[in-house]
């Protein structure tokens, strides 16, 4: 309860969780609101909105309907945003953990490893792997996960250099725990807060590169993203706007919402802001 009125205490933060609540209503209503295949043929193409009461959102380049796309495409969204982060804090906490816990040798070779994936720009590098291993859905989400995790790994790190040193851990090695046992059981939850509130900043950034890969046609052509539609609207961007607003507010929107839930996780989980 005390977590809760913390959080609730930032207006931007609940805020934040009501926009995020709104999107994943979308990613759950999909089919029951448009039952059909989102990217099928459905009218006219390039109607506007509210110009037709089965299109409310209007219909794209090919004739699809704008909101069916819109409302399959949340799901889309946030399903390669959370798998991504799942593997960018699986590998990063991994490594930071072994790094921050053992130091020496093991330190210099994985920080090392680190920043061999931070001088290369981490969207250049989201391109090189999409472009050898294809653009499907999976192999997407897999490079963003591996282009995201050095970050988590630095600030695994330093949470574990810090508290290494930390009185409780001596005590549990005096009373003869093994190292798996005191990283997993131990060291680890106290270390996570930040890397919790730092995963919002990694979401949302799978979700903006998810969408810069369709509008470049790098992704899944197959699926129903918010960044194919904003690239099916490219060509007819300076008549036919809203095909790419529309999907662009929700990016946006989304991102926002994933920003001030961060925000607000930040301010309920900071043991100096508990403290005031």
């Amino acid at each position: 309860m005390a977590f809760l009125r913390r959080y609730a205490a930032s207006p931007a933060a609940v805020i934040g969780l009501v926009l995020l609540a709104v999107v994943l209503a979308m990613a759950a209503s999909a089919d029951l609101l448009f039952p059909r295949n989102p990217l099928a043929l459905a009218g006219r193409p390039l109607q506007w909105p509210l110009a037709n009461p089965r299109f409310w959102l209007g219909t794209d380049t090919m004739g699809r309907d704008i909101a069916a796309q819109l409302f399959h495409g949340a799901r889309i969204s946030l399903m390669i945003a959370g798998l991504a982060t799942a593997i960018a804090l699986a590998v990063g906490v991994a490594i930071g953990a072994v790094a921050g816990f053992y130091g020496g040798l093991a330190d210099d070779v994985l920080m090392r490893v680190t920043e061999a994936f931070q001088i290369v720009p981490g969207f250049l590098l989201l391109l090189v792997l999409v472009a050898v291993f294809g653009s499907t859905l999976t192999t997407v989400t897999i490079a963003i996960g591996i282009v995201s995790w050095p970050a988590t790994a630095r600030l695994t790190r330093a949470e574990f250099l810090s508290l290494r040193q930390r009185d409780f851990v001596a005590a549990c090695r005096g009373l003869g725990m093994g190292d798996v046992r005191l990283i997993l059981a131990e060291i680890l939850p106290n270390a996570l807060p930040p890397v919790v509130v730092y995963a919002g900043v990694v979401m949302a950034a799978a979700i903006l590169s998810e969408s810069a890969l369709a509008f470049l046609n790098l992704s899944d052509p197959n699926v129903p993203s918010w960044g194919n539609l904003i690239g099916a609207g490219r060509s007819v961007l300076r008549t036919q706007w809203y095909v790419s607003a529309i999907p662009g507010l929700a990016i946006l929107t989304t991102v926002l919402a994933v920003s001030l839930v961060g925000q607000g996780l930040n301010d309920a989980l900071n043991p100096r802001l508990r403290r005031r």
